[in-house]
Order: C-alpha cells, then structure tokens, then sequence
C-alpha cells in the first residue's frame, strides 16, 4: 500500500539583481518533508533520441510525451525514485535556473469549480520535464503553464525560475489556473507556504504571465472577494487563510522581512505582509543562507533560544529538522554560464553548510550519488545529518564548535571562488567544464573534511554527557 504523501513544505527566497551586492540574481529554497529521507545530486547529460520520449511519474501516473533532445541539467533526485523522481532544482546548459517546489494551499470555493486532478503534473515531475527543455525563465514558465492547463495538476505549488536577465515566481491554483510575476529588480520575496502573489496587472504581459481565460474563469464563478470588484489579487481569490497559516506560514515571512526590512512593522500573524519588499541594504548569497538556516534568533520564537517554552514551540521555524537540502541558485553578472552557482546544503540548513557547486560541471562527486535510506557513512547527506544529530542533544555545549566549522568553510569557499573565477574568464568550452568540474569536487571534499573533523570532536566532546555518569567526591 502506498504511504500517505508528504508534500514538501518549504520556505523560498528570491533576489532581483539590484537588490544584490554584486548584481547577481538568486533563487532559493529549503526542501522539507521528511527527518530522514536522503537527497542526491547529480548532473544529467543532453541527450538525443531517435523518438520522442515518454514520462510516466511512478507517484501518481501523470503520463506526457517528451522531446527527442534533452538539455544537460543538474537536479537533486531523491534515493529511491519509487514515490517519484523530485529532482527539485538545478541549472540547464542554457543557465536556466529553477526550484520546484514551494508547496501551497488553495482554498476550498476555488478547488469546488476547479479540482485537483489526481494524475495531473506534481512536485516530483516539474523539473524532470520542464528543465531539460527550456532556454529562458519565461519559456520555463510558459512550458509549465501550458502542461498544467493541458493535464491538469494535482497540487498548488509555487515554482521559481532564473535566467541572466530575470527572476520569475509563479504560483498554481486550483487544478488548471496560474500565474507568474516578473520580480523587480531592486526587490527581494520570502515564500512559506502560502499563496504569496497579489495584484495581477493584465495589461502588463511583459511583467505578468496567467493562464488561459482565468479572468472569466473567476467571474464567471463570483471567485473575487474584493467588493469593488477593481482588483484581481490571486493571493485573495485562491489562496487560504485560516488559524494554521498563522503558526505555521505567516511567522516565516515575517521573520524573513524582519532581517532584511526592519523598518517594516508586522505581527508574525499577520496575513496581510506584501509579496515584495526592498531590503535596507544589498543582498549577499550569505544573507540568503542566512534566511534558510534561520530559527527566529534574537526573538523570544527560538526553538534554541532563551523564551518561555510555550513561545519556543509558537511558530514553525524556517530551518527544521526535516529539510532535506537547501539550495541557492545564484546567476552572476558578468560571468559565463558555467559559472553560475548552485549552492548546496545537504540536511538541515542551521547545521549544514552551503557548499558552491558551478553549475557548468559534467559530474559530482560519487558521495552526492547512489545514497541509501539508511544511514550510511561517508555518502554527503548522512555525513551532514550525523553532525546535526550530535548537536542536538546538547546544542549549548556543542553550538559552538557548529558554528565554527561553517564560518570556516564559508571562507574557505568564498576564497576558493575568488581564486577559481579569475581562471574561469579565460577558459572557454571543454577546458572550462573540466576546470569547473575539479573545482567543484575541491570544495566538496573540503566540505566534507571540515565535518568529518567536527565530527569527531563532537563525539570526543560527548562522552562525559551519558546520563549513567557519576561525580565522585576527590574527599573520599
């Protein structure tokens, strides 16, 4: 018997390029739903078939045929593809980036005239047949678009796409309708699993993307809760907004514009904190992993902090204990494709470390490839996991030496980065994949030494913990 689906419920991030330190354009997100479920990460070559050929999900049979050309892509699979493939995110050969995906609610008037479709497209087949075969961010959004209206989609998702010139979110509603917002450049977005897209302005196409006749499709169905019936806000019409979003989404959004927008006022309940914001200053990809690593530090929320116990345990945090990665992809101004950043933490973001992988590589390393389900020492997820496993039970005593090893690596990659872009200007093709490649298995392993090593401290640290210790009395 097939287990209850566990959706991914994520938090998601997105940067325009003037709202960045260096003009980059990033896409991010943490990928959660289970404690324990291992994540891969692998680079697919392009591929040319003498037909077409055939996707059939093995979670929920969504069936639709495929070019005969596939793109090179990354992707970060699941171990075991028996509930569906969820490749989640990567970068294509063209530097297409996309994230998919941010899980949503619709609400039950939309879903009374539009229902799910139980074998319509899901989480786990977007990147699969959408990536592969797409050459900008609004091709991607246009490819998906017309897959959801054509069969229908089984859940509401929010998706997110990059290319050198734009950064695109788009949201799915019910089991046929959707739109896509262009971010402005000089904004920034933090998603928590909430229909987050508002005003929907259909004279301005270059800007907005929807669906086919969903205009009439509202009206024609009284959808609309504006009683000036002057705006069309999708977040309104199709979203939710009931008692768990106040504990569960809304807190997450806030915490995000509280980082990066404090002269903002907001309640963590409030349902009504706007879709974009600017930032009172530019943005780092290290203020990004910040965001996704974040458990309300500096408020009395923190699960590790000093609040009551009750405000501790108040609000999901951003960061849980059932991310399974977290990503950043970041697209640099200035650089060519091969260069652009697919920045990797395998498990919990507040434990793990963000790892750079360029994303014109031809392989990763063989610990991100071919994990079990079980914990198996030396594979990249379960060496990142155990490290969290062992702060966990005494995070005071142990946080430190957490926190040390991640600042340490985050220089160390920072100048590994430096070293290797000043190369990367002057190679070009093959040379530039091959260099790119060695580089990214260089930061990879320096990742993983860095946790081995703390690793073992933590164990070393750990043995007087047991709680069959005894105290003796040197008076005796």
């Amino acid at each position: 018997m097939k287990p209850i689906r566990n959706y991914s419920a994520c938090t998601s991030m997105i940067v325009g390029k003037k709202a960045s330190i260096d003009g980059s354009i990033m896409i991010a997100r943490n990928e959660d739903s289970k404690a324990s479920w291992p994540k891969n990460y692998v680079v697919h070559p392009a591929k040319d078939f003498n037909e077409k050929q055939t996707f059939k999900s093995t979670d929920n049979g969504f069936t639709m045929q495929l070019e005969s050309h596939q793109a090179q892509y990354s992707a970060t699979p699941e171990w075991t593809n028996k509930f569906g493939l969820f490749e989640e995110n990567g970068f294509n050969e063209f530097g297409v980036a996309m994230s998919a995906t941010e899980s949503t609610y619709t609400n039950d008037r939309v879903l009374a005239v539009d229902p799910l479709v139980k074998d319509g497209i899901g989480e786990e087949a977007m990147i699969t047949v959408v990536l592969p075969y797409v050459k900008t961010a609004r091709e991607g959004v246009a490819r998906l678009g017309q897959i959801i209206e054509h069969y229908g989609t089984d859940e509401s998702n929010g998706i997110l796409f990059a290319d050198s010139n734009d950064a695109w979110y788009m949201e799915t509603g019910g089991g046929h309708n959707w739109v896509a917002i262009r971010i402005p450049d000089d904004a920034y977005a933090v998603i928590a699993n909430q229909m987050a897209i508002q005003n929907i302005d259909f004279s301005d196409s270059d800007n907005f993307m929807w669906s086919t006749g969903i205009r009439e499709f509202v009206n024609e169905n009284h959808l609309n809760p504006d009683p000036l019936e002057t705006s069309f806000n999708f977040r309104e019409i199709f979203g939710t907004s009931d008692l768990s979003d106040t504990y569960y989404n809304t807190p997450r959004v806030w915490y995000g514009v509280k980082m990066f927008s404090p002269n903002e006022e907001h309640l963590p309940t409030d349902f009504d904190i706007p879709f974009l914001h600017r930032a009172n200053r530019k943005l780092s990809a290290f203020d990004v992993q910040d965001y996704l690593s974040s458990h309300y530090q500096g408020t009395e929320y923190d699960p590790i902090g000093e609040g009551s116990d009750k405000d501790k345990r108040r609000f999901r945090p951003v960061s849980v204990a059932k991310t399974q990665e977290a990503h950043i992809l970041q697209i640099r101004p200035d650089m060519p494709i091969e260069a652009n950043l697919q920045w990797l933490s395998m498990g919990v973001g507040a434990q793990s470390v963000f790892v750079p992988f360029y994303a014109g590589a031809t392989d990763t390393p063989d610990y991100y490839q071919d994990t079990k389900g079980e914990y198996e020492p030396g594979k990249a997820y379960w060496v990142y996991k155990q490290a969290g496993v062992l702060v966990d039970s005494h995070y005071l005593e142990l946080g430190g030496f957490l926190s040390e090893t991640q600042q340490n690596l985050r220089i160390e990659f920072n100048q590994n980065l430096m070293t290797a872009d000043k190369a990367i200007k002057e190679m070009s093709g093959k040379e530039l994949q091959a260099y790119v490649t060695k580089v990214n298995f260089k930061n990879a392993k320096a990742g993983l030494d860095g946790y081995n090593s703390l690793i073992s401290k933590l164990i070393t640290k750990s043995t007087d913990f047991s709680p069959i210790n005894y105290k003796q009395d040197v008076n005796l």
